[in-house]
């Protein structure tokens, strides 16, 4: 733990989560709360708390506005939270225990050491198992790095002292959905929504099990019956919760729908925004790959791209800023592939082989498949699938990976890669019968293989 003895040992403030806060002025309280339940509701009224910015020095105060400058996932994301830091650090030992380590915490994820980070969540959850701000990051931090049981872990520490916070049980849903455990998901999912019926991280795990489980239909009946809770929300948590509902419609074979919905809830909410662009990029992708002409749609994201080229703030992000940047057919394409490569070897210890292993690898294999050079992005990307885990992301998320070396086999149309492609599709279509898409496509791969007479299009 942290060192330093705070000053009052019974700070008069506390939490809705009944956390103590040493606060220099009572007026703050409210903004504070508004950070703390707006994050881990994912609102958008998380970021009020910035408003104290210069008007309340108290250490907690100035660690989560380093916390909301670092979710910017940007190249200057870290030198924008610094400042906080240091303010935050130079109060710290007027600040409680609890909140020490939460600075220590940030800290560790500005340095880019996310070990050390994860680590001190871990210490959080289990001393200050109501401190769901740093459960949830700490769950962060674990999905970015492939960490499934971490996630689960974190919030089970949380859960005997928690269970009263629907919140927490939207975490654990999600946290259980990624190591696979369904069942488990879906009934913490259902008691988060039915303690709190807008509980979108719930409503999210629950689309996944859903897709994971192959049912699309009720996936997205239920998914379209909560989208009226959507409001208030942070960009990443409402357009995502969207792009669950369009990859449902692009599964069912409602393609029109699909396409409405990427114009009119996926994009363009906070088209600066990491999470926002990346989603966009993969949805593009998945309604092109399904066989949907997407117009010039690649070319206003990819506007918002170019910044991008020397982020290097996660390996997941950079290969689809990159995609998106290929498929525009953007020159800044050659010059972010040049970047990722030159920043791997020197990437910090937490993601240094997952950025040599597994990004490098699948971004060149990106690059080829978005410029039609099939065999080498059937090379490129069947060396990093295996480990692609390593570089976070949902499984929802990385099948976007998958799908696009199934596209490139499928188009070399050699006998070995058709019957590559073959048993990847049938085993997918076994797990997910209802999927139009896959039909289709499996169908096809049996046609060109001559045998037509297996054909599972009805």
């Amino acid at each position: 733990m942290p060192s330093g003895t705070p000053t009052n040992s019974a700070p008069p403030f506390a939490d809705s989560l009944g956390n103590p806060l040493s606060l220099d002025d009572a007026a703050s309280l409210p903004l504070v709360d508004d950070f703390v339940m707006g994050f881990i509701s994912s609102e958008a009224r998380a970021v009020n708390l910035l408003a104290l910015a210069d008007a309340d020095a108290s250490p907690v105060v100035q660690a989560y506005c380093a916390t909301l400058h670092l979710f910017a996932e940007s190249r200057e994301a870290a030198a924008n939270a610094r400042p906080f830091l240091a303010k935050a650090r130079a109060g710290a030992a007027r600040a409680t225990p609890r909140e020490q380590r939460y600075i220590a915490a940030i800290e560790a994820w500005a340095d880019g050491d996310i070990a050390r980070a994860i680590a001190l969540h871990t210490e959080q959850a289990l001393e200050h198992p109501r401190d769901l701000v740093s459960v949830k990051l700490g769950q962060y931090h674990c999905f970015n790095l492939g960490d499934c049981a971490g996630m689960l872990r974190l919030a089970l520490a949380a859960r005997p002292h928690a269970a009263d916070v629907p919140q927490l049980h939207g975490m654990l849903a999600f946290g259980y959905e990624q190591c696979h455990l369904m069942r488990e998901a879906e009934a913490s999912a259902r008691r988060a929504i039915a303690m709190c019926r807008k509980e979108p991280w719930a409503h999210h795990a629950l689309a996944h099990v859903m897709l994971t489980e192959g049912r699309l239909a009720e996936g997205l009946a239920f998914m379209e019956s909560v989208s009226d809770t959507w409001t208030g929300l942070n960009s990443f948590m409402v357009t995502h919760n969207w792009w669950h509902v369009a990859l449902f419609l692009i599964d069912l074979g409602r393609d029109a729908e699909a396409l409405a919905v990427y114009d009119e809830h996926a994009w363009g909410v906070v088209k600066d925004y990491s999470q926002d662009q990346i989603g966009a990029v993969s949805l593009l992708a998945r309604l092109e790959l399904a066989g949907i002409d997407v117009g010039d749609r690649w070319s206003d994201v990819a506007g918002y791209l170019r910044q991008r080229q020397a982020d290097h703030v996660l390996p997941f992000l950079d290969l689809q800023y990159l995609y998106g940047l290929a498929r525009a057919g953007r020159p800044e394409a050659d010059a972010l592939l040049r970047n990722i490569v030159a920043f791997a070897p020197d990437a910090p210890a937490s993601t240094r082989a997952a950025w040599q292993r597994v990004c490098v690898p699948a971004a060149h294999g990106l690059v080829a498949h978005a410029r039609g050079d099939l065999a080498a992005a059937i090379e490129g990307l069947g060396t990093a699938l295996p480990r692609m885990i390593e570089i976070g992301g949902s499984h929802a998320q990385r099948d976007l990976f998958e799908q696009v070396y199934l596209d490139a086999l499928v188009r070399s149309g050699t006998e070995a890669s058709l019957a590559a492609a073959q048993g990847i599709l049938q085993q997918q279509l076994n797990d997910q019968p209802e999927s139009l898409r896959l039909r289709r496509q499996t169908a096809a791969v049996y046609r060109r293989l001559s045998l037509g007479q297996l054909t599972t299009q009805g």
